[in-house]
């Protein structure tokens, strides 16, 4: 039989808890070679706070792990009986049902992609209204015109004297409105 991806639902906030745990638990029952990777998909972000960069992780599926196995009764079981699981999703309740390897892949390379290169936690797309919190703008609103998420800066039109004046400011100095 070969090793397929599965989802699993846990208690939201308790994801990294039952990968621990079932890590654990296919260990201690002996089950090695009927299990493959088990992981909480995340990603690196930054925020700024303090005037510090700081960088956290940030999950894509909240609530979900996902476990690469052998479906059988025996790994059925395990999974199921991991304590904060809810089951599995898709499929029914005695006969879950695998994603696609495309979808696997697809998560995986999300994975692989958020952990090189963070991303920063607020998003900001051209168009959107913005409020100018620091620096000589402060309290001024603006529209984005151009995100360069490499560099953490906006082009931002403030109206200055009834006129709109193109800006260049850090995502720190932003809120969205």
């Amino acid at each position: 039989m070969s090793k397929r991806w599965y989802v699993v639902h846990a208690y939201s906030g308790f994801e990294k808890h039952v990968m621990r745990s079932l890590k654990e638990r296919v260990k201690m029952y002996g089950m090695e070679e009927r299990f493959g990777e088990i992981l909480v998909p995340t990603e690196e972000v930054v925020e700024v706070r303090d005037g510090k960069r700081r960088k956290s992780e940030r999950k894509f599926y909240p609530g979900y792990v996902l476990v690469e196995m052998e479906m059988d009764d025996g790994t059925w079981h395990l999974v199921n009986e991991t304590p904060r699981v809810m089951g599995f999703i898709g499929g029914t309740k005695e006969k879950p049902a695998p994603i696609t390897q495309k979808e696997a892949d697809a998560i995986l390379r999300r994975v692989k992609d958020g952990s090189d290169k963070p991303r920063p936690k607020t998003m900001f797309e051209p168009g959107q209204s913005v409020r100018v919190i620091d620096g000589p703008f402060a309290d001024f609103n603006g529209v984005v015109e151009e995100v360069n998420y490499d560099k953490s800066r906006l082009q931002v039109s403030v109206l200055i004297f009834g006129r709109a004046t193109p800006v260049e400011l850090e995502f720190s100095q932003v809120e969205k409105e």
